[in-house]
């Protein structure tokens, strides 16, 4: 691609609509610093200077949508708690779309805490509940979905956690009113629902959801494997593409018109966290876009690559993203 068609694509996001269907959470974040051992246990104590609460799972795909330029519609279900006030309060100030977060007050909402010190994680707290949603709650949430996808949608987002969202009757339903109005989908998967997703469009897992998904082992850095297992788990699913990261080693992407391996670009990997959202956001925008399955592979690796020299879940900025493009193109 040259200079000029790589703007003219990324102008274009501009005119994409993305319905994201998936679990969210709040990344929360507690910053600070290591002097000392505690007197109680052989743990570290981290003396905390800083607070901060970001959107994360299908929300922080949200943001990065946002970020490239699209309109994202996020829809969700938060529990009728604190936390859920705290991610709505987010939300709004991010200018997201509020109409699709469905409030149950027979959940709750899912928080993540990473304590950071030195650059690094030192623990993760999880507050979560992780039951598929009741039989109420799943027709509330069809509903909704339902009435917002249309013409104007040029792409869906299942973005699975495993916190019970993403049922197999929503991910059924999903699939067949998206395919009757020739809608993209494309799914994050985890491995409790991983081979429930007949007929997406995409098939976005990672080493780890693959391997438990297909309860099968194989050597990640022999790509006639690479090839030979996604090519069995897009027959499966019946999908047009899979694509699947491989940590610090890129990512590929099974099409039905072919294999590609495009290693990660950019500097030393820091931290894959959030790294996926990115990828399947880039990835969702480039299909909708009718891209070359080559072409879909090289950006996504760049984008996973950018957020991975970061600490934590960050939101991609399309600036970095059509620098380092335009870079790597030339």
């Amino acid at each position: 691609m040259k200079d000029q068609e790589i703007r003219k694509l990324f102008s274009s996001f501009t005119d994409k609509n993305i319905l994201i269907i998936g679990d969210s959470m709040i990344d929360a974040y507690m910053w600070g610093s290591v002097n000392r051992m505690s007197p109680e246990a052989p743990v570290p104590v981290v003396e905390i200077s800083k607070h901060e609460n970001r959107l994360g799972g299908a929300a922080n795909v949200a943001m990065n949508i946002k970020s490239l330029g699209a309109r994202p519609i996020l829809c969700s279900i938060i529990g009728d708690d604190i936390r859920g006030k705290e991610l709505m309060s987010i939300m709004k100030e991010e200018n997201l779309c509020l109409d699709a977060i469905y409030t149950s007050n027979k959940r709750k909402t899912t928080i993540k805490t990473r304590i950071i010190s030195e650059g690094k994680h030192q623990l993760r707290v999880d507050e979560e509940e992780t039951n598929p949603i009741l039989i109420q709650e799943e027709e509330n949430i069809l509903k909704i979905a339902q009435s917002h996808i249309s013409s104007k949608i040029d792409a869906i987002i299942l973005q699975d956690y495993n916190k019970g969202l993403l049922t197999k009757r929503i991910i059924k339903e999903i699939i067949s009113i998206a395919k009757s109005k020739n809608i993209y989908v494309i799914v994050d998967p985890k491995k409790d629902n991983f081979l429930e997703y007949i007929g997406c469009d995409m098939f976005k897992p990672n080493l780890k959801e693959i391997k438990e998904g297909m309860k099968i082992n194989f050597d990640e850095d022999n790509q006639e494997e690479l090839k030979n297992v996604t090519d069995t788990l897009r027959k499966i699913l019946k999908s047009k593409h899979i694509l699947l990261t491989l940590s610090s080693k890129g990512l590929c992407i099974n099409s039905n018109k072919g294999f590609i391996h495009s290693p990660t670009y950019g500097g030393h990997v820091i931290d894959v966290s959030g790294a996926g959202d990115t990828v399947i956001s880039v990835a969702s925008l480039l299909l909708s876009s009718n891209l070359d399955f080559k072409d879909i592979s090289k950006i996504s690796s760049i984008a996973g690559g950018i957020v991975c020299q970061k600490v934590g879940v960050v939101t991609l900025d399309i600036k970095d993203l059509l620098k380092s493009t335009l870079e790597t193109y030339r």
